[in-house]
């Protein structure tokens, strides 16, 4: 009998701790998926692309002859400084 709660004890834990690891949600835009996003929103040269803990991608990119820095958020706005 011990040795089912036990084991029951042990799933629990187990499950509790996969329960609490971060996923990625299917929706959330990736890094390929932002870089192109922004290649087609006329950008070129996009680098130094960075995920923040917000889910939002920053990156330096080109748009026509200027250099900006530029914030990709996962709702699907963009903004450019």
């Amino acid at each position: 009998m011990t040795r089912y709660v036990l084991a029951a004890a042990l799933m629990a834990i187990a499950s509790s701790a996969a329960a609490q690891t971060k996923t990625n949600p299917a929706n959330a835009p990736g890094a390929a998926d932002t870089k192109v996003r922004l290649q087609t929103l006329g950008y070129k040269d996009v680098h130094d692309l960075r995920r923040g803990p917000d889910g939002q991608w920053t990156a330096k990119a080109t748009r026509g002859n200027t250099e900006k820095s530029v914030t990709a958020w996962p709702n699907g706005s963009v903004i450019a400084r």
